[in-house]
């Protein structure tokens, strides 16, 4: 597998702990992290979402190892204490495996994760109905605010890599595509591992933020574009 974890006996995976929330995410998969009560339900949610996590892996022209399905194939390598962030519902805690240096092939290949995160996340939303069912306490923003909310999420996450762009329309998909082009741009050299831009986010970590709010969302289109 490229970009494989040293030393990981399957797939690897870190965990990020409060006692409120903990967060799995697949250390070489951006994108690929599940939230839980506790670290085992976290790592059940992980576990849960290979099959859709695959689809964006072939996107990306990857393919998930074998036995992704199983929880013999994951292996926790890596355990942080979480924040308010993390209690919050993101996974916000930056590991020391995202502070690995970065080749250019893995540089390359983090890029065609995150892009493909968005194309999973552009097709769910160009699929998914005007009104989504609401959530089971009658919240949760319908499609068009969901998209709005991803763009602006998407903006401010530019600005922590060192972009300096307009904020997008997210109904103007030229600006919103040359923000990602830009994003992408700070991804794709390799990197020593040190923070994006002279602030706190690594390449390892910038990507795996941006491919998980995307996906997050667009799971959620797509569960709640269905009949409860």
């Amino acid at each position: 597998m490229a970009g494989a974890t040293r030393g990981a006996r399957g797939i690897a995976v870190t965990v990020e702990s409060t006692p409120k929330k903990s967060f799995a995410s697949a250390v070489d998969w951006p994108g690929w992290s599940r939230s839980g009560k506790t670290d085992g339900l976290a790592l059940d949610a992980l576990i849960a979402a290979a099959p859709r996590y695959a689809i964006v892996a072939r996107e990306a022209g990857e393919s998930l190892p074998s036995g992704a399905g199983g929880a013999a194939a994951y292996d926790v390598v890596e355990e942080t204490a979480g924040g308010s962030g993390t209690a919050f519902g993101v996974p916000s805690a930056i590991t020391e495996l995202d502070r690995r240096p970065v080749t250019t092939a893995e540089a390359g290949r983090l890029v065609r994760l995150v892009e493909a995160a968005w194309a999973v996340f552009d097709g769910v939303a160009a699929g998914a109905p005007a009104e989504l069912r609401k959530g089971p306490r009658g919240g949760g923003r319908d499609r068009d605010k969901m998209i709005g909310h991803v763009v602006e999420a998407e903006w401010y996450y530019a600005r922590e890599m060192g972009v300096r762009i307009k904020q997008p329309d997210p109904g103007d998909r030229t600006a919103v595509e040359a923000m990602r082009a830009a994003m992408l741009e700070v991804l794709r050299p390799p990197s020593d591992g040190s923070p994006l831009a002279g602030r706190k986010w690594t390449a390892r970590y910038a990507a795996r933020r941006i491919a998980w709010h995307a996906l997050d969302h667009a799971w959620e289109m797509e569960d709640r574009s269905e009949p409860g």
